[in-house]
């Protein structure tokens, strides 16, 4: 039996009689064409022009004009005078590196051309753990930001670094007793922990103060507590193979992080009849819980009470909780999590020593092997009292010199402005920065400091993993790390690369310096965590004892786009839009559909497609925020507010990345929960959102899904039917009908996309490598609104739930007569709206490469055409834009180019400038205005990958071929390859029962498959 899902797009589709909606499903074109000026020439009814004549007399007229207008660009290649040894000229170069900003952090393979970083991959080697995520992957683009911190600045003017190095000198020597203070991010950096203790030894008064802008300061000192260090747990997800429970800890997401989503994917696909099963409580909608098999929103104070009825019935206690909403389904999951073993796991977000104290002895009581046996992160150390402490002592004139780097307190802070009143009194202030931030503006010396791409570090992300961060490209700026300042400060002769390396004998083991040079990392083995113990009976009676709120909870969390909001100036990150809410260019207020009737706030689809929200003023701590925007968010508890942190910056940003409101502000003694009055503001606020947009027709057959249970049970053909059509006048199935022959294609390559939906969680990295990888434009708000968005992949986001939830099941089964208690007709109104708690699943969408292609038969210049290796081409120079293959798309994939997007200042952002465009992959055409483009399979990837084959007289590896999408995905979800390779992993998912194409009905035989969804309810 198939489902019987509904599946929706945003909360408007519910709405069965809105002529919005009936129009976006049917009209591409949602605002009137004026053509009535043009048909009323009365010429035209005269004429004998046929259409083809026509088409062709347009194809030339608008090619001629075009070049009429505007010239092409004559761009000169300069050879090089001396070539270096180094470097071929079109071949690229790759270096094993490891990011990390104190926020985010991967291990990352850096493709170079001609000494230009163009493009971030995942490091694959033995011992690289952490795939890049979206932002990892866009940081490629702030190496060429034109808003960086280009020379050092004292007293806001240019200076050399002699005169900064000697500033600081002669301050240190003049402390006389007081504080001189280091506050940094979280480094993991072993030789520059040294450093600094180096300097400690040196300036007695010196001091270490660490600092999260995003604080995990509660599971810090609970592990801290518990196991006398302070690191977080390196939860292995892919031992959890029974039962995952969460509690407001979006692990798919950024949780403490993030970096879980491969060992997650792992055993939520299913194998052998079997996958885990995964409860999700939670205030806001996240990645985490649009991935689970139930879900069930509560507030965070709920959540607290939840987490110690968890804790009784693991552990056989019996402390006193609270009554909460949905306490069954709570213990239901707490008695599967106890039978589970240790198979299970449950991970947890509340800012709460206590929580995070329950959540240690949780798992030590279930011996879970994703807990027990795994290693310690070092990737956040920050201490909130020491914070506090500093800004007391900076306001009590304390402090003599304070040395910042990788901080942004003036932005970052809740309480700022005690610390700008502290720094006021701090004789000298160093901050060392990429950009002219908040901060840097108001300290005595801002030290410009290299991007990561440009610099020498040394990283131990895990205990027993070291690993390097090396350059991929000459300094573009006059810039020093600050790793280099510290040792001119410390008297220490030579460079940082001699200094780490001296160092990484202690941390190499067996391998050698020139093996973590090439490889970017090694892993000494996993350092298990073990023993441990704290009076957890204390701390989950303590945790049963906190109040809930008085008012609305506000729940502060960072976007899968813009994370704290380091790369705020990145455009590739503003434009993304938001995997759950699907907006960009905006931070909002989320709010449930039941607390929007109350305060009378609504989201609006308006006549050409644009979504409109109403504005809110918040007020936190006698702190308040006017004129926030509103979205009206399905699975949002009722009784909170959702809020993201990372926007609101203003200082060294383009004014079209001056976006969205600052939360910071409200981010009280390092609390992501804060209790808020809200009431509604005057007027409406213009979202760029892509959720109304390209929803494939209004037609079914997008996703497939079903149970375990029925999967297991069940016939594949009842729960992934082929749709039937007539021929003949008999019902045969769609995919043994053709309209034209087809090729033979089994000579050669033919290549497959294969996209699992149980495996993808949204997370958008596939959407950012191919904007690297091809060219992809960005085309700013007011483009996004019009429809306009230039992505080649989209990951459309749908909601679905049963006809009835399972509480209305059963009361469905008990109807009895249309009257009555047990009275359909009164049954069905009182049954719970299917909005407020909808399930989500995600589904990548790119152009499919159809064998027998719609688009390619009805375009009048034969620009677009099919290859033998199943690729869809583009001939960019043949495209006269007559967009007749868009109308013709039933999947919606393809881009038309309104404008020119290089080198426009209408479109001010990295194209227009010299800088920014140095990202560019020569190896895609930019498009120009005027032509359609779309998906190409990244062509240019799997011909150079045949070329290298045929170089080295061999056959190409399964797995060899890449498109920017599959190798960006750290899941699994997307495999791409050679499905005339019989041996090829996607040849095998094309045979797997579960697999299906998107719209098999209409005929066009795509190469991009996907695999049905199972759920585990």
């Amino acid at each position: 039996m198939s489902s019987n899902k509904k599946y929706w797009k945003s909360v408007e589709e519910l709405n069965e009689n809105s002529s919005i909606v009936e129009a976006l499903r049917n009209n591409e074109f949602v605002e009137a064409i004026p053509t009535d000026e043009f048909l009323s020439d009365s010429s035209l009814s005269s004429s004998s022009t046929t259409r083809r004549d026509f088409l062709k007399y347009v194809g030339f007229t608008t090619a001629a004009a075009t070049l009429a207008a505007c010239e092409g660009p004559v761009n000169k290649s300069i050879p090089y005078v001396v070539q270096p040894e180094t470097i071929i000229p079109g071949v690229a170069d790759y270096y094993a590196t490891t990011m990390f900003d104190g926020f985010d952090f991967a291990n990352l393979l850096v493709k170079t051309r001609e000494g230009r970083p163009i493009k971030i991959d995942n490091n694959k080697s033995e011992g690289a753990k952490f795939a890049a995520n979206a932002r990892v992957h866009a940081s490629i683009l702030s190496l060429y930001d034109s808003m960086r911190l280009q020379y050092p600045k004292v007293d806001a003017k240019k200076a050399s670094w002699s005169d900064v190095n000697s500033k600081i000198k002669a301050n240190l020597k003049s402390a006389n007793g007081k504080q001189i203070v280091l506050l940094t991010n979280t480094l993991a950096s072993p030789s520059t922990e040294k450093l600094i203790a180096d300097f400690i030894s040196k300036n007695p008064t010196a001091k270490h103060v660490i600092y999260d802008a995003v604080s995990e300061s509660a599971a810090l000192d609970a592990y801290e507590t518990v196991y006398g260090e302070r690191a977080l747990v390196d939860y292995d997800f892919s031992k959890a193979t029974s039962v995952i429970v969460s509690l407001n800890a979006d692990f798919l997401g950024d949780w403490q992080g993030g970096g879980y989503d491969a060992g997650f994917a792992q055993v939520r696909v299913p194998k052998s009849g079997k996958m885990t099963k995964h409860f999700q409580l939670e205030a806001n909608m996240t990645l985490s819980g649009a991935a689970a098999d139930k879900r069930i929103p509560m507030t965070v104070a709920n959540q607290k009470q939840a987490l110690v009825k968890i804790y009784n019935v693991i552990t056989n206690s019996s402390i006193p909780t609270g009554k909460i909403p949905n306490e069954a389904e709570v213990v239901n999951a707490a008695k599967q999590l106890k039978a589970s073993g240790s198979k299970g796991v449950l991970v947890c977000g509340i800012q709460d020593k206590n929580a995070q104290l329950v959540v240690l002895a949780i798992n030590q009581v279930l011996t879970s092997e994703a807990f027990v046996g795994v290693g310690a992160r070092l990737i956040r150390k920050g201490s909130n009292e020491d914070v506090d402490q500093l800004i007391k002592d900076m306001n009590a004139k304390n402090v003599h010199t304070l040395i910042m780097s990788g901080v942004n307190p003036v932005y970052t802070l809740a309480n700022s402005k005690a610390f700008l009143s502290g720094l006021k009194q701090v004789p000298l202030s160093v901050a060392f920065s990429l950009k002219e931030d908040e901060t840097a503006e108001k300290t005595t010396i801002a030290a410009a400091v290299p991007h990561y791409l440009e610099s020498w570090n040394d990283n131990m992300l895990t205990k027993g993993t070291y690993s390097l961060t090396q350059p991929t490209i000459r300094p573009l700026f006059e810039t020093k790390q600050f790793q280099e300042v510290l040792m001119s400060l410390n008297g220490i002769s030579g460079t940082y690369y001699d200094y780490i390396k001296s160092n990484a004998a202690s941390y190499l083991g067996s391998s050698s310096w020139n093996k973590v040079v090439h490889d970017g990392v090694i892993s000494n083995g996993i350092v298990t965590i073990s023993g441990g113990t704290a009076d957890y009976s204390g701390a989950a009676s303590a945790l049963a004892s906190s109040k809930a709120l008085a008012d609305f909870e506000l729940v502060l969390y960072t976007k899968t786009g813009l994370g704290d909001g380091q790369q705020a100036n990145n455009p590739w990150l503003q434009e993304f839009p938001d995997p759950i809410t699907r907006v960009s260019w905006d931070n909002y207020a989320t709010v449930s559909i039941a607390d929007a009737k109350k305060l009378d706030l609504s989201n609006e689809i308006v006549a050409n497609g644009g979504l409109n929200g109403s504005y809110v003023d918040i007020i936190v701590n006698g702190v308040k925020l006017e004129k926030v925007p509103v979205i009206v968010q399905p699975g949002q508890a009722v009784g909170t507010i959702g809020l993201a942190l990372g926007y609101g910056k203003k200082a060294s940003l383009k004014e079209e990345m001056q976006v969205g409101i600052s939360a910071y502000s409200l981010y009280n003694n390092f609390n992501n929960v804060q209790s808020v009055k809200i009431s509604k503001a005057s007027g409406d606020h213009e979202f760029a959102s892509v959720q109304s947009q390209k929803t494939l027709m209004g037609r079914g057959d997008i996703v497939k899904e079903t149970t375990l249970e029925i999967f297991n049970t069940k016939n594949a053909k009842e729960w992934n039917e082929v749709p039937m059509v007539s021929l003949d006048h008999k019902e045969v199935e769609a995919t043994k009908v053709d309209l034209w022959e087809s090729f033979d294609r089994s000579v050669g390559h033919h290549f497959n996309l294969s996209i699992d939906l149980n495996a993808c969680t949204g997370c958008g990295a596939c959407v950012i490598a191919c904007h690297a990888e091809n060219n992809v434009p960005v085309v700013g708000k007011s483009e996004i609104r019009r429809s306009r968005d230039m992505h080649w992949l989209r990951i459309d986001r749908y909601y679905s739930s049963e006809d009835t939830f399972e509480g209305d099941n059963k009361k469905k089964e008990e109807f009895d007569g249309l009257f009555g208690d047990k009275g359909s007709l009164g049954g069905f109104g009182e049954m719970e709206s299917p909005a407020n708690n909808p399930q989500v699943v995600f589904q990548p969408v790119m152009c499919q490469h159809c064998n027998h292609a719609p688009c390619e038969t009805v375009c009048p210049v034969a620009a677009t055409s099919h290859s033998r290796q199943g690729q869809n081409h583009m001939a960019y120079n043949r495209c006269v834009g007559t967009r007749y293959c868009a109308n013709n798309c039933p999947y919606k994939v393809r881009r038309f180019n309104w404008f020119l997007y290089n080198k426009n200042s209408e479109f001010d952002f990295h194209m227009n400038d010299d800088l920014g465009r140095m990202v560019i992959n020569p190896d895609v055409n930019v498009r120009s205005r005027g032509v359609m483009e779309k998906c190409s399979m990244c062509i240019q990837m799997t011909q150079k990958t045949i070329l290298d084959a045929k170089r080295d007289g061999r056959e190409v590896k399964d797995g060899e071929f890449q498109t920017a999408c599959s190798n960006a995905c750290s899941t699994g979800a997307m495999v791409f390859g050679d499905i005339n390779d019989k041996e090829s992993k996607v040849k095998e998912l094309t045979e797997d029962e579960r697999m299906y194409h998107l719209l098999e009905s209409v005929g066009t035989k795509p190469n991009v498959i996907y695999h049905v969804k199972v759920r585990n309810t």
